[in-house]
């Protein structure tokens, strides 16, 4: 297992609210995304939360589907 820095930003886990504000979205819509499974995403407790590094290789595959 290796451990990264918490300052280590490609491992930054975010919040709902973090994501939403990162995708420049309305939390509603994340929210909507992610019970429809279009976005990666980890339940934690009753959290969700999202890897950046995930999400940034998730938007590079979602740009490569519009091509």
């Amino acid at each position: 297992m290796t451990l990264h820095s918490a300052n280590d930003k490609r491992y930054r886990i975010m919040t709902i609210e973090e994501l939403a504000k990162y995708l420049r979205l309305h939390t509603s819509t994340v929210y909507r995304m992610v019970r429809l499974g279009q976005i990666p995403a980890s339940k934690i407790g009753n959290q969700w939360r999202f890897r950046k590094d995930v999400i940034d290789s998730w938007i590079t595959e979602q740009e490569k589907g519009k091509k």
